[in-house]
């Protein structure tokens, strides 16, 4: 199987990096990730990478996927996603949405033991791992990685984990796919602008869908699709992503407007993916139950 390390990495996704590697549809890749500090914090004395703040939120890649062309979609199956043995945080005065009420900086070791977070002496939490940044290049300009956008990027959506399945455009030639800043486990919201931080090693399948018209970023877990935005406030990431979702249950459904509304308004739920990066983002979740009702499958 493919392996792209994790010192094949990006700071911004951009239609001129140098693919890394290239695939083919239907294969499956390993990403090897640094955490979102580039593992430069490996102890609680740091609190800073040793190389300051310019290597923050490395994406591996980018990967070009053979045949995928501007105007396609590119679905990335989450096969698995394998953690290191121990993850950190780190919070400080000005730290996300709380940081106003922080005093001092604080770094946290979190021992990964038995799929759970070892947070302290009485806490063994069960690990959640999810991908916080994961896109494709835009057409025609460079997005640092820790910014989230229509391409993806670090959205930091807690529902990209393993079984999940991520729908992205595709803007150039090969699409450029690069992903990072897993997650041993984070809550919505991310409010204090850091899950457990880890390195790790995720499995992914790439497939090219052509013909296809989705509103992207979109997401398929579990037994929901979820549409994805992220704007400069949140109420506007969360009137996109609902917009987004109705045009979809719109089109796909073949309801009129008003019915499809109504329809959103009791089976939709509107949910903050990250309030702590430069865009704010929301997700709407939607049953797939409903969709399959009307005999409409996401491919």
């Amino acid at each position: 199987m493919l392996t792209i390390r994790r010192e094949q990495s990006v700071f911004k996704m951009s239609p001129w990096n140098s693919p890394a590697a290239h695939a083919s549809t239907g294969d499956a890749i390993v990403f090897e990730t640094f955490d979102c500090y580039s593992n430069e914090i490996t102890r609680e004395d740091q609190i800073q990478p040793s190389s300051g703040w310019d290597r923050i939120n490395p994406a591996t890649g980018p990967l070009y996927v053979d045949g995928a062309t501007p105007g396609d979609i590119l679905r990335v199956e989450i096969l698995d996603i394998n953690l290191d043995s121990q993850g950190l945080m780190r919070v400080g005065p000005g730290s996300g949405a709380l940081g106003h009420v922080l005093t001092e900086p604080k770094t946290k070791i979190i021992p990964i033991v038995d799929g759970k977070a070892r947070f302290n002496d009485r806490l063994a939490l069960e690990i959640n791992p999810m991908i916080g940044v994961i896109g494709t290049a835009p057409e025609d300009e460079e997005i640092p990685t820790g910014t989230p956008g229509a391409h993806g990027g670090n959205m930091d959506c807690k529902r990209i984990g393993k079984g999940s399945a991520v729908f992205l455009p595709v803007n150039v030639p090969g699409a450029l796919l690069a992903m990072g800043d897993v997650h041993a486990l984070m809550g919505d919201g991310e409010v204090i602008v850091c899950g457990i931080e880890i390195a790790a090693q995720i499995t992914v399948k790439v497939d090219v869908l052509k013909g296809l018209a989705l509103p992207l970023p979109m997401v398929v877990a579990g037994s929901h699709v979820m549409t994805i935005a992220s704007e400069v406030t949140l109420d506007q990431a969360a009137v996109t992503a609902s917009e987004m979702m109705l045009q979809f249950i719109q089109q796909a459904l073949n309801m009129d407007l008003q019915e499809a509304g109504m329809l959103l308004s009791i089976m939709g739920n509107l949910h903050i993916c990250q309030i702590v990066d430069p865009l704010m983002t929301a997700r709407m979740e939607f049953p797939l139950w409903i969709l399959e009702a009307y005999g409409y499958r996401i491919n």
